[in-house]
């Protein structure tokens, strides 16, 4: 009996620890954050107050989601593609050193293509720092048809709970 206590005790001890790790641990802002910088040193952020004070001219901005998420709501100006191939294909039309900002709901999926595009020789993408989820939580505009609106796809009820649920489409996101 004292074993099986001593078992459940080291193993209760050790609930901290996995609670921290994600993606199965705490889902907030600054682990989200810091695991998204650790994953992905290479990958330079773009804060959203950055992407604000641009000139919607000079970035060609690409939204890495899946086509259901992109058609609640973008960013203005924003084209949407997944792969390194579709992403490369969309930048030939643009300006030698022009900025390339990724973005997706909360900036590990854009990370990781902006990573994946970087090793593939594209050497001005940056990441959108908290993304869409970010940029809406801030009060940011986001389009959709290019149509201001207020909703953005929470992707899923979990990594829905990092963006204010007053900007969910109505019904929750499986009515959308």
């Amino acid at each position: 009996m004292k074993r099986i206590a001593t078992r459940l005790i080291a193993l209760l001890a050790s609930v901290p620890l996995l609670v921290a790790w994600w993606p199965f641990g705490k889902l907030d802002w600054p682990t989200i954050l810091t695991k998204v910088r650790t994953e992905f040193p290479q990958v330079r952020q773009m804060s959203t107050a950055e992407l604000a004070a641009l000139a919607p001219t000079s970035v060609v901005l690409i939204d890495t989601r899946t086509a259901e998420e992109f058609a609640v709501s973008h960013l203005r100006g924003a084209l949407r593609a997944d792969t390194v191939e579709a992403v490369q294909a969309l930048l030939i039309s643009t300006k030698p050193g022009e900025r390339v900002v990724l973005y997706c709901s909360v900036g590990y999926r854009s990370a990781k293509l902006a990573d994946a595009l970087r090793q593939a020789g594209q050497s001005n993408v940056w990441n959108l720092e908290g993304s869409i989820f970010a940029w809406t939580n801030e009060g940011r505009v986001v389009v959709r048809g290019g149509v201001e609106v207020r909703e953005v796809h929470p992707y899923n009820n979990r990594w829905g709970t990092l963006l204010e649920k007053k900007y969910w489409p109505a019904g929750g996101w499986r009515a959308v």
